[in-house]
């Protein structure tokens, strides 16, 4: 081979190229981003409006429908969800993936401009946000201290926000918890109806005083002075004097006169606990391109930094995800090492040189360093898929160095010169290491071209193999006989004992398995059909739980529950909570509603980190599955669910804790989509594996509607909206401007009746609203009152309304429950119209594997064709295509005994086996046509072949399933997302050598059937 001879004639050369390879390999990791997983663009985007005050139907009609009309048109669009809330309504669209997500949005933004017109004047610009996997916080911070609430909100806001923003890798920072500012015009409801006006009228004078008027310049000589007329309110004392109208006398009515001006904090709707003080949150998000394991150490040292700054304070780091992250890598890069040496000692049992195995062993570090310059250049980042690539790939890196190595040490053992014996063993070998690269590289070809989920995890995984592959076939041409040529002349040493054994039993074993060529036939495809029987049993689920010890246990109160009464008894329960698990290491809980979801003001929650995994004895599933025993009906007047917070690829359409089972209820009526909504919850309680089963519209909360009569609203000449406004700002409070204070903070000024939420009705009733003839009309003459009861939220899919029915799923996969929710469901009667799908995880599920099935068939035909054009045959290919469902019995057997679902990930490594195992039957074919070639018949060739490629065939195996053994352990924070992968290829490695060895020289004779004796000792 001249590649060969010239690095055998040019070793400082080779050296040099290698050390250049390395050293960009290097630097390339050093500069690596590091994180969880690869970034992924989820084509998911999510729409929130807020219309303060109104109630779920109202944000429904007025709101969310006008925007899920403007938006359906947009293209790339598959489906539409929408929930509506009081004041709040998100509307979620899912895109195709590979929808341009920029132009997307700026479509959207374009469409919801132009029915900006249309919408209620209450309801704040719509915003947009993209949903993807790294949308949770990569920090959560908790913030204390005996300061006034209020100063503590503003300090969050103000000086800890600003500070955190500004590190470079930061996208936002969310705050959650904290009273805000408000200046509250507390009129008095006796002295405004005593001085004959009207809360409209207090409003309009508050907002006309309001003003800041730049009225233009004016020329003074040679220079121009600017005008500005100041209206601002900066001091409360001059906002008590406004003048908001004026008696039957003439006299000026002050504002003084009619409220109190209250300089207080808006209603509080959360209540925020850190390790059980009393306090704010704040959720710090990365920006999508950054190193998040880099923004958390710049996070930490602005933390460190603002405690010295402000000891007034209190911050705490409750969760940093940041930890986990490093903590997988770490293990991660071990788990490379071990196997590395694992594979080094395998080399070391056979060859009994240690140098020589040091020879083979060169392409590990060679071939993964080279690899970092790919990973850089690709803009990749160091993540669970890539580096898991690498942990993968290790064995495999070594294999064709092996074969380079055994071709030439035979040579040297027969008295071959160095020079010549590197060049002719690594010239023997070239095609049949070329060809099974080849093979291996043709199995990642369809994964490139993966679509949706799946292709986004594993497109960078199969480039990283790929390129590790080709790496480690140059330095097999390459560096290996360079090496070699100058290893030193030994004494020919024959192989060991235990080898000379194992050889002689399988020249037995396969010339009786040559003599029953039939039965021996037969019982192996009766072994392929047994593992085939056993798939349905293995069970699906979209990817492996993973153990990062985020745990939350949620509380559903009934609706319309005081904030003050949640919060008493969270006290309780929290104290509970800690006392059943020691484990907690920092935990937070959350009582009300607020942040970008609809919904939830009677729910409350508690989040908690549990130490590493290394120092407890449960899991974070165990922890979740005791607290469930522990706290099922025994918290009255509320629902409990727990549930371990994993690492889940996919949450749309899902709970908003993030149900991993979701059933969707459509149709018209919400009176009937209940009806079926607890039919179906009745009906899937009894599966085997469903926990914590609730429906979204289960709940409704009383209301009281102010009906307003417009015949006599016109008869009296009063405007309707004049009226709504009216009852608003008598309870709810309305905007009057802003309050300019010191240090330029703006606060709100809001204008309502004292005491507005404890108002009787009556006294509501009795509130004045001005007339266009300048009369003054109570409102009990223009609204009737009619009692009744409005959902807590609406959903909607496709522009009509669902209830969805979600669960969790505990110690059993999502497809067999998916399954046997089926047939519970399968017989339901339902009205015309109606019907119900299962959505949420288990839809991207399916797209996942339906996808990855293709794929591992164009993967199998790839591999036979690349082989036949290598071959010029299609008949050696056929054969050595046997070896792909031996190889499926390990992997199928593999994850029956572990029990591992088929998963995206252990289906990747079904479909790499595809690839791997046809190595040990490329060898073992190109061998024996080497002997037919020669003359020999064909059951001789295949002794031949069994004898001369036992050796390479055991320790290409061996290095590769060593070398994932501790992968496939899964021990270790972050190991359980490989292990799946790494089972089923060394199952499949397994039983697919152990097979080959002698399937496929009976399966090779079957198809050269030429007549010859077998020579005995040959």
């Amino acid at each position: 081979m001249k590649l060969a001879a010239f690095c055998g004639q040019r070793p400082v050369f080779t050296v040099m190229v290698t050390l250049i390879a390395v050293i960009l390999g290097l630097n390339s990791l050093d500069r690596l981003p590091i994180d969880l997983m690869p970034e992924v663009d989820y084509p998911t985007v999510r729409i929130s409006a807020s219309y303060e005050g109104a109630g779920p139907e109202e944000v429904e009609s007025q709101v969310v429908e006008r925007i899920e009309n403007a938006v359906a048109p947009v293209a790339g669009v598959e489906s539409i969800e929408s929930t509506s809330a009081e004041g709040q309504g998100d509307v979620i669209l899912s895109l195709a993936w590979g929808t341009d997500l920029d132009a997307a949005a700026n479509d959207i933004r374009e469409r919801i401009d132009r029915i900006l017109p249309n919408l209620p004047d209450g309801v704040e610009r719509p915003r947009l946000r993209f949903i993807d996997m790294s949308d949770r916080p990569v920090m959560v911070l908790g913030l204390a201290s005996d300061l006034d609430p209020i100063e503590l909100r503003r300090l969050a806001e103000d000086r800890v926000r600003d500070r955190l923003e500004r590190i470079p890798g930061v996208g936002s920072v969310d705050i959650w918890g904290g009273l805000e500012r408000e200046i509250e015009i507390a009129v008095d409801r006796g002295r405004l109806q005593a001085v004959g006006l009207a809360l409209e009228d207090v409003r309009s004078a508050l907002a006309d005083a309001d003003f800041e008027v730049a009225a233009g310049t004016r020329e003074e000589g040679r220079h121009e002075r600017g005008l500005r007329v100041p209206g601002r309110v900066t001091d409360l004392d001059t906002l008590a004097t406004v003048v908001v109208g004026r008696g039957e006398d003439g006299a000026r009515i002050r504002l003084a006169d009619i409220a109190e001006v209250r300089d207080t904090h808006e209603r509080e709707t959360r209540r925020i606990r850190v390790d059980g003080v009393q306090g704010i949150r704040l959720g710090v998000r990365a920006r999508t391109d950054a190193n998040t394991v880099e923004t958390a150490r710049a996070l930490r040292s602005e933390i460190e930094q603002l405690r010295e700054d402000m000891p007034q304070i209190g911050l705490l780091v409750v969760r940093d995800t940041a930890v986990y992250i490093e903590r997988s890598m770490a293990n991660l890069g071990r788990t490379i090492l071990f196997g590395g040496v694992l594979a080094l000692l395998v080399m070391l049992a056979f060859m009994r040189d240690f140098r020589a195995a040091a020879v083979a062993g060169v392409a590990i570090p060679v071939s993964l360093v080279t690899t970092f310059t790919l990973v850089y250049f690709a803009g990749f980042t160091l993540n669970l898929m890539t580096l898991g690539g690498m942990a993968l790939g290790v064995g495999l890196m070594v294999d064709n160095a092996i074969v380079v190595l055994e071709s030439i040490l035979a040579r040297r053992e027969r008295g071959m010169p160095a020079y010549r014996a590197a060049v002719e063993g690594t010239s023997e070998v070239a095609p049949a290491v070329t060809a099974s690269t080849l093979t291996t590289l043709a199995i990642f070809l369809p994964l490139i071209f993966l679509e949706g989920l799946a292709g986004a995890l594993f497109s960078q995984l199969a480039w990283v193999v790929g390129f590790a592959l080709v790496a480690s076939l140059l330095v097999a041409f390459t560096v290996v006989p360079m090496l070699a040529a100058r290893l030193p002349q030994q004494r020919r040493r024959g192989p060991p004992r235990w080898y000379k054994r194992l050889e002689w039993g399988y020249r037995r074993l396969l010339s009786g398995a040559l003599k029953q060529r039939g039965a021996v036939m037969v019982l192996a495809f009766s072994v392929v059909a047994l593992a085939m029987a056993l798939v349905p049993r293995l069970g699906t689920e979209l990817m492996p739980d993973t153990d990062e010890g985020d745990l939350r246990i949620s509380f559903e109160w009934e609706p319309g529950i005081s904030l003050e009464f949640m919060d008493e008894r969270m006290q309780q329960l929290e104290q509970q909570v800690l006392e059943h698990v020691p484990e907690v290491e920092h935990w937070d809980s959350s009582s009300g509603t607020g942040g970008f979801r609809a919904g939830g003001g009677h729910t409350s929650r508690i989040d908690m980190a549990l130490v590493p995994l290394t120092e407890r004895e449960r899991s974070t599933e165990e922890v979740a599955d005791s607290l469930r025993r522990e706290f099922a009906n025994e918290v009255p007047g509320a629902e409990v669910r727990v549930r371990a917070r994993g690492m889940r690829m996919m949450r749309g359409g899902a709970g908003a804790d993030g149900e991993e089972l979701s059933i969707s209820v459509y149709g018209y009526q919400r009176e009937t989509l209940d009806q079926i909504a607890k039919r179906i919850e009745s009906l899937i309680e009894g599966v085997d594996g469903i926990t914590d089963v609730s429906f979204s519209m289960d709940d409704s909360a009383p209301e009281e509607r102010l009906v307003i009569d417009r015949v006599r609203a016109a008869d009296l000449n009063v405007p309707v909206t004049r009226i709504a406004d009216t009852i608003e700002a008598a309870v709810a409070g309305a905007r009057a401007g802003l309050y300019r204070a010191q240090g330029g903070e703006e606060v709100a000024i809001q204008v309502r009746l004292a005491q507005a939420r404890q108002i009787e009705m009556e006294e509501l009733l009795d509130l004045t609203v001005p007339s266009g003839d300048g009369e003054q009309i109570a409102l009990r003459n223009v609204v009737d009152v009619v009692d009744g009861e409005s959902p807590l939220t609406i959903e909607r899919r496709d522009r009509q309304r669902v209830t969805t029915v979600v669960a969790n799923i505990g110690e059993r996969d999502l497809g067999s429950v998916v399954a046997d929710v089926r047939d519970e469901l399968a017989g339901l009667p339902l009205p015309r119209g109606y019907g119900w799908w299962i959505g949420g995880e288990y839809e991207e599920q399916a797209e996942a594997l339906r996808q990855l099935t293709i794929t591992l068939m164009l993967a199998v035909l790839l591999v036979y064709m690349v082989m036949a054009s290598l071959y010029e045959s299609l008949r050696n290919p056929f054969v050595v295509m046997f070896t792909v469902p031996f190889a499926g019995v390990g992997a199928v057997l593999m994850l029956w005994l572990t029990g591992t679902t088929i998963n995206a990930q252990s289906f990747i490594g079904i479909i790499m086996l595809a690839g791997i195992v046809v190595n040990n039957g490329i060898l073992l074919v190109d061998r024996a046509n080497r002997s037919l070639r020669a003359g020999a018949p064909p059951r001789q060739a295949v002794l031949i072949a069994g004898r001369r490629r036992l050796r390479p065939v055991l320790m290409t195996s061996l290095t590769t399933g060593l070398a994932l053994a501790p992968l496939a352990i899964g021990f270790g924070e972050g190991a359980e997302a490989q292990a799946p992968m790494a089972r089923s290829v060394l199952g499949g490695l397994i039983s697919g050598t152990l097979i080959t060895l002698v399937v496929i020289p009976l399966v090779f004779t079957l198809m050269h059937r030429r007549r010859g004796g077998v020579v005995a000792g040959n």
